[in-house]
């Protein structure tokens, strides 16, 4: 990270916030290993078929907020039993993993190649709330509102181990980008997890900090999290350190999300506003409303300027450069309560309260087209 964007966000909003220093908790012991979750269903690794879908086009380069002005719908999968609460794409774009919510409990892995779903596990004796991909590839991560924090080997299947401290809903994760620390956020607080030695390090918040959201700065040092009543706190990984208290919504802080470029930080709100942060200059560069319930899920294009907002109404897409609305998706017959893009940006997924999961694309375009964006 710059010394100019750490010195901003270490004294961002300063103007806005209200600062805050915590000390955190003391290292815990390794906790005992809990037994495996009931009757987990191994799954065979995700395997290519030889019958494409006719709808699927390959990937294009250069995505961009014009791209994604007229997406078009190329998938709607059916088999959970209820709310899809949760969307994550594999590191390289082929397949789709999905969380059921409410006793359903199920991730259930669909190809996009084929459009056909390759595989189903129970992961979660209630909900799959959030899911999460290590940067390697390896581990898959799952948790929910029975409150434990699973881990899968992505390649085959197979349960690795469960955290189990949280005391209540988990409904939010992120991995840092060198793969090795898990952050989960919870009514109870955050806690923060070894990969690699499957053990907690510590306890970062405790029932004062109901958590809705998390996000980590690409430069993987600072935490961004929301809270129950509005506020965006931003932490020191490497210390536990808080390091400002932002006085952001007047609802409940549901979704974070950076920019790739780490200079930019979007929060979503039960207040129904989308909040644009500038962290070079510690200012709210732009809200963004429209949404006519909760925001409950945000995703940013690769491209760094498209961002994706889930609500009742259904999903916008915004350029987070102008603020302009590019696209409003009601395809849904519900709440929309996730969202997320493909690592090429081509591809959005929305999930609802309808049970169904949606893939859109961005309209073909011809070589001429793609040589002038290009330019």
């Amino acid at each position: 990270m710059t010394n100019d964007i750490r010195t901003v966000l270490i004294g961002v909003m300063i103007g806005l916030a209200t600062i805050s220093h915590k000390a955190i908790s003391q290292p815990l012991p390794v906790p005992v290993v809990p037994p495996s979750p009931e009757n987990p269903v191994q799954p065979t690794p995700p395997t290519p078929f030889d019958s494409p879908n006719p709808e699927f086009s390959p990937p294009q380069p250069l995505s961009s907020p014009e791209t994604w002005r007229n997406p078009r719908r190329i998938y709607t999968f059916t088999g959970h039993n209820t709310a899809v609460d949760s969307l994550f794409f594999s590191l390289d774009g082929t397949i789709l993993i999905s969380g059921g919510s409410r006793n359903d409990g199920k991730i259930k892995f669909w190809q996009l190649k084929t459009g056909r779903e390759i595989d189903s596990l129970r992961a979660q004796r209630t909900s799959v709330s959030v899911l999460g991909l290590s940067p390697d590839g390896e581990t898959l991560v799952s948790s929910g509102t029975d409150s434990a924090v699973n881990l899968w080997n992505w390649r085959t299947g197979d349960y690795i181990h469960q955290f189990r401290n949280h005391t209540s809903n988990v409904l939010s994760l992120a991995i840092t980008p060198d793969g090795r620390t898990l952050v989960t956020g919870a009514l109870d607080g955050i806690r923060l997890w070894d990969l690699t030695k499957q053990r907690r390090i510590y306890t970062l918040a405790r029932f004062d900090n109901q958590t809705y959201g998390l996000a980590i700065h690409p430069d993987g040092d600072i935490l961004a999290s929301g809270h129950k009543f509005g506020s965006i706190k931003l932490w020191n990984l490497n210390t536990g350190q808080s390091l400002n208290q932002i006085r952001a919504h007047r609802g409940s802080v549901n979704a974070l999300a950076f920019t790739p470029d780490g200079q930019t930080l979007v929060s979503g709100s039960y207040d129904r506003t989308i909040k644009v942060w500038n962290l070079r200059t510690g200012q709210l560069a732009q809200t963004l409303s429209g949404h006519t319930g909760r925001v409950w899920a945000l995703a940013i294009n690769p491209d760094g300027e498209t961002l994706a907002s889930a609500s009742r109404d259904g999903v916008r897409l915004w350029n987070l450069r102008t603020g302009e609305l590019l696209a409003l998706l009601t395809a849904h017959e519900d709440w929309v309560h996730s969202v997320a893009f493909s690592p090429d940006g081509t591809l959005l997924a929305t999930g609802g309260f309808d049970r169904q999961i949606m893939v859109w694309q961005i309209p073909l375009v011809s070589g001429e087209e793609l040589a002038q964006r290009s330019q």
